[in-house]
């Protein structure tokens, strides 16, 4: 039989045909597939990961609130003793203590810091230094002020304790400030408070330490402490003896008090990444 030439030329090659793909085939694709998905989830899933770990660290509210009391707590130790006791402060009297129509603005001035000492040893009385430390003190810090006239001399500390709940206690626990009549039979006893710093040299014979009031306040984890009084050796009068003098030195005692509170006790900045320790 001889072959057709016509037919051969006329009808197109269909080459080797291939043979039908089998079932096995089709489930080792879909396996493939499957495989690859849950690759690319894999990845997905550690890439997220990934920038999460490259992100800025995010703070939870207690978070926030730990690293923020532990700034204020650990002030006292990162500031200098200058920081804490600037070398002025100023301060206003009324116009009603002066009967006059505007303010007066003047200064307190620093003259002298004492150095660090032990919860016992910066307070007046025994008693006193029980309170501080039963509520866990762990120093006290004082320095010397006298206004700008030299009439008045005070001297502030810093109780250091380890919460705000702990100097609060301790201040409720210590007597608010008096004057001390001279005609009392108590006159040598003030409220237990700070133990004032007498300097020796010309600063002890510039200024005769007269203690007149003490007073005590908590701001954050201190507790702050003041003793104020003439710095002339004038005696101890009765209250109503000497209004102006009672008014005047509060007034620069407790000015003195709060500008060292504001200083160790000031709010930080909320703690956020980058920026914070522990981003």
């Amino acid at each position: 039989m001889t072959a057709d030439p016509q037919a051969s030329d006329t009808q197109p090659w269909r080459g080797p045909q291939s043979p039908r793909r089998s079932r096995p085939l089709r489930g080792r694709r879909a396996v493939a597939l499957v495989a690859l998905l849950l690759g690319l989830a894999g990845f997905a899933v550690s890439a997220t990961g990934l920038a999460i770990q490259l992100l800025p660290r995010q703070f939870t509210a207690a978070q926030q609130q730990q690293i923020v009391n532990w700034e204020i707590a650990s002030r006292w130790q990162r500031l200098t003793a200058g920081q804490i006791f600037p070398a002025t402060i100023g301060y206003q009297l009324s116009p009603a203590l002066l009967q006059d129509a505007t303010p007066l603005s003047v200064a307190a001035l620093r003259i002298g810091v004492a150095p660090q000492s032990g919860c016992g040893a910066g307070v007046t009385t025994s008693a006193a230094a029980t309170v501080l430390r039963r509520d866990g003190c762990q120093a006290v810090l004082r320095a010397t002020y006298v206004d700008a006239t030299r009439s008045y001399v005070v001297t502030v500390g810093v109780a250091v304790l380890p919460s705000a709940a702990a100097a609060k206690r301790a201040s409720q626990s210590l007597s608010q400030p008096r004057l001390t009549a001279v005609n009392r039979a108590d006159t040598n006893t003030l409220a237990a408070g700070i133990l004032v710093v007498r300097y020796h040299g010309s600063a002890a014979a510039m200024y005769d330490y007269s203690r007149q009031i003490s007073a005590s306040f908590a701001k954050g984890p201190y507790l702050i402490m003041y003793a104020a009084g003439y710095a002339d050796s004038r005696p101890r009068v009765p209250v109503a003896s000497d209004r102006y003098s009672y008014a005047e030195m509060t007034i620069l005692a407790g000015s003195v008090a709060q500008s060292v509170a504001d200083t160790l006790a000031a709010p930080p900045v909320r703690p956020h990444c980058p920026g914070t320790p522990g981003c």
